[in-house]
């Protein structure tokens, strides 16, 4: 038969939104890093084409061949750079995340406190309906729906990367005091 303990659902959701957090913070920085790349990219190639002008118009020849090539490769870059437009769906899951990393923390507080006695199980209950509201509201408001987010959710959904989060996942992420799993022998 399936046992699922209140603290076990308050561990797994704290996963999922753990899980969540990581997705997004994770394809946060993989767009800056494009975006930033990309412009790297453009300058260097609109340098080139700077060089091959300046040279084109004091000796001719094979320069200006080079000068045009490469400024429309820098235009054809620039293109397709503002058509992707990384920067704010960036943002978004930069947003995304630092809202998913405060509900993280909510939930250390919330085991603390169970973990403290400080809580009856009523007061548990509501607690974790509330956070289970609150990160229904993140993702309602969460980064666009584009294949990253979709990979997202659908990781944080079935468990992780590993199709399940065990307890040893679970407390990486947790004070010793609250940790459930032996921790291995060194």
């Amino acid at each position: 038969m399936f046992q699922l303990t209140l603290i076990d659902h308050i561990r797994l959701s704290f996963a999922g939104v753990l899980s969540a957090y990581d997705g997004h913070a994770e394809a946060a920085a993989r767009l800056a890093r494009w975006a930033w790349y990309s412009k790297i990219g453009v300058l260097a190639v609109l340098a080139v084409s700077a060089a091959a002008t300046l040279a084109a118009q004091l000796a001719g020849g094979p320069f200006q061949v080079v000068g045009s090539a490469s400024a429309s490769l820098a235009f054809a870059m620039w293109a397709v750079y503002i058509a992707v437009d990384p920067e704010p769906r960036a943002y978004a899951h930069r947003a995304t995340a630092a809202r998913l990393w405060l509900l993280c923390e909510k939930y250390r507080a919330l085991l603390t406190e169970i973990h403290d006695e400080l809580l009856d199980v009523p007061a548990m209950t509501a607690r974790r309906d509330g956070l289970l509201r609150e990160t229904g509201f993140v993702f309602e408001q969460a980064a666009p729906a584009d294949r990253l987010t979709y990979e997202i959710a659908r990781t944080a959904l079935a468990g992780g990367k590993k199709g399940e989060y065990s307890d040893q996942d679970v407390d990486r992420f947790l004070p010793v005091a609250l940790r459930r799993a032996t921790p291995a022998a060194s």
